[in-house]
């Protein structure tokens, strides 16, 4: 049987990939692993920063959002060893005692790394504070951290009103609220919960829906008091909080995994074992979504690891059918409806996605950008305007797409590619670094094909 044929080539300062996907077709077997959860790697740097003692990170997420969250602590004092999978030391530095750094804090595209360091910073009083990003991530909208953070007495400038980074922080010390959330976001809740830990009094944080956890579980490991009301979507936080450094255990990232879920779900006679992801419940949204297609996936060697559950999950090829996803699984699987989109094409009539209207103000405009990305391919979607309608079981046939250099639309397409007939070449694919360093040679070697 022919191999796919995947190879990356660098033009003019960007990457464009390249995959021929033969007319009979492959097959994708094996196991692997993938990277450090992308969310647990962020916290897991921050928090240690801020604690006492040292805090010890193995499987952190070796992409460029989580090196945007080291250099800026490194910036204000936190001693923070090289990054590596096998074990990163940070030396914290204790609540409250971050230095005003000498320049303008960088956190590259990463708006968990801004959002959430926005509630330490606001809460750090009388020191000054500047932080920016890329392109994308100064078009991304502030404005959902800076007015909580307002009305709990920060001093924060920027673009629009606040809006838009660049942004400027002066520290102040604030006071507890109770924060009423429009929506259902881990940033946001992380941000209000951070700014009430060096807040006298209770800080408390209600969703509409649920959202994932991460910063609660972790919280809680390094000392905070917290106390979680799930029936409300409530979270509270007591203020003066002492801090102490852990050894943290990062899962890999569920949201990565979502990729190689899907690619077993739609190519013919695939089997692929994917090993220690983390199965938190508030991430587990994209293996009910794909239940509800009928993929074929199952969790094994399930166990908990540093307070996070994890298991290894096996998919196998089986026929998809579409489904409506909607309401508070949303939440759950927001990062892996553009991988949803994929496996939506592939499945038997039609798939409606919902109220993810916030997928418009991620790195790209992703309901735009895989509306039009697969139908360049000659899939049937169209655009709606909080979600995706997916009208399954049309053949793909390759062409070039493009990234928008977001790393799910980058990685979304290749797996789309696989199931394409010809060559698909997707341009700027160099974005897919930022979650998922080694996403092309895993893919080439599940393909059995490794190019240059």
């Amino acid at each position: 049987m022919p191999a796919t044929v995947v190879s990356l080539k660098a033009i003019e300062d960007q990457h464009h990939l390249s995959i021929q996907s033969p007319a009979s077709g492959i097959s994708l077997q094996g196991r692997l692993k993938v990277p450090g959860d992308k969310s647990i790697s962020h916290r897991a740097l921050m928090l240690g920063a801020i604690a006492q003692g040292e805090t010890q990170i193995q499987g952190l997420l070796l992409g460029e959002d989580p090196r945007s969250t080291a250099s800026c602590f490194r910036a204000m004092g936190a001693e923070i060893s090289e990054l590596n999978t096998e074990l990163v030391r940070v030396q914290g530095i204790g609540l409250g005692q971050l230095l005003e750094p000498t320049n303008v804090l960088d956190a590259g595209n990463s708006g968990t790394t801004l959002r959430l360091m926005l509630g330490i910073l606001a809460s750090h009083p009388e020191r000054f504070f500047s932080v920016t990003g890329d392109e994308s991530l100064r078009s991304r909208p502030m404005s959902r951290v800076v007015q909580p953070l307002q009305q709990m007495g920060a001093a924060i400038w920027g673009r629009k009103k606040g809006s838009l980074a660049p942004l400027a922080i002066q520290g102040k010390t604030l006071k507890p609220i109770h924060y009423y959330s429009p929506i259902a976001s881990a940033q946001v809740k992380s941000c209000i919960l951070l700014a009430g830990l060096m807040t006298e009094g209770q800080t408390t944080v209600t969703e509409p829906a649920l959202s994932r956890d991460h910063s609660e579980r972790m919280l809680k490991a390094f000392g905070a008091q917290l106390t979680i009301d799930p029936e409300t979507h409530s979270v509270t936080v007591t203020g003066s909080a002492k801090l102490q450094g852990q050894n943290i255990v990062v899962p890999g990232d569920i949201s990565s995994a979502a990729f190689w879920l899907v690619a077993a779900a739609i190519v013919p006679d695939s089997e692929l074992l994917i090993e220690n992801v983390g199965v938190n419940p508030t991430r587990t949204g994209i293996l009910e979504a794909l239940e509800m297609m009928g993929a074929d996936v199952t969790l094994e060697n399930q166990q908990e690891i540093a307070g996070e559950p994890v298991a290894d999950l096996r998919v196998r090829y089986g026929r998809l059918k579409g489904c409506t996803i909607a309401g508070d699984l949303i939440p759950r699987l927001i990062d892996e409806i553009p991988i949803l989109a994929v496996a939506a094409v592939f499945a038997e009539g039609t798939t409606v996605i919902r109220d993810a209207a916030e997928l418009r103000v991620k790195e790209s405009d992703r309901l735009a950008a895989m509306a039009s990305q697969l139908n360049r391919m000659g899939a049937r979607v169209t655009e709606l305007p909080d979600g995706l309608e997916i009208v399954g079981g049309t053949p793909l046939t390759g062409t070039n797409v493009d990234s928008y250099t977001d790393h799910r639309i980058a990685m979304s397409l290749a797996i789309a590619a696989l199931n394409a007939t010809g060559t698909t070449t997707i341009y700027r694919a160099e974005a897919a670094a930022i979650s998922y360093p080694d996403f092309v040679t895993n893919l080439q070697q599940l393909c059995g094909d490794v190019h240059p």
